[in-house]
């Protein structure tokens, strides 16, 4: 069965990003809405305090375990937003590299943004996906 997810580079814009810059969800499928994946442990804690790329990895864990409980896999994620607690540029370059890593070949389009405090004591890092998954038709 094909994949329900294509990804699309845009020639008239930029090549510059590093992800596509649309995505086509082909029926049957069906929407996998995550919630923020955050930086935290099985306990509950905020992993890594200070730390951009290290709860960049806490959190692209998590998100992979939250689309496994749902039947996605990285691949099938047609949309991501990534949010950093920093006004520094670098800082959100350093958790977009995680995320990119993460993604691997897979680049969906995605939203990366600096943000001013996100929920949790600690939290520097939280990305939310859109999946699409193949139904029965």
């Amino acid at each position: 069965m094909p994949d329900a997810v294509a990804l699309l580079h845009v020639p008239a814009l930029s090549d510059v990003a590093e992800y596509a810059y649309a995505a086509i969800v082909e029926p049957p499928a069906g929407l996998v809405f995550t919630a923020g994946a955050c930086p935290l442990n099985a306990e509950g804690r905020t992993v890594a305090p200070g730390d951009h790329a290290a709860q960049a990895r806490q959190v692209m864990a998590n998100l992979e375990t939250a689309l496994a409980a749902a039947g996605a896999t990285p691949t099938d994620v047609v949309k991501t937003t990534v949010y950093v607690a920093s006004s520094q540029q670098k800082d959100l370059v350093t958790v977009w590299e995680v995320v990119r890593d993460f993604f691997g070949d897979h680049d969906p389009p995605s939203t990366l943004l600096g943000v001013a405090v996100l929920g949790y004591t600690d939290q520097l890092v939280e990305v939310e996906a859109v999946a699409a998954v193949r139904t029965e038709a």
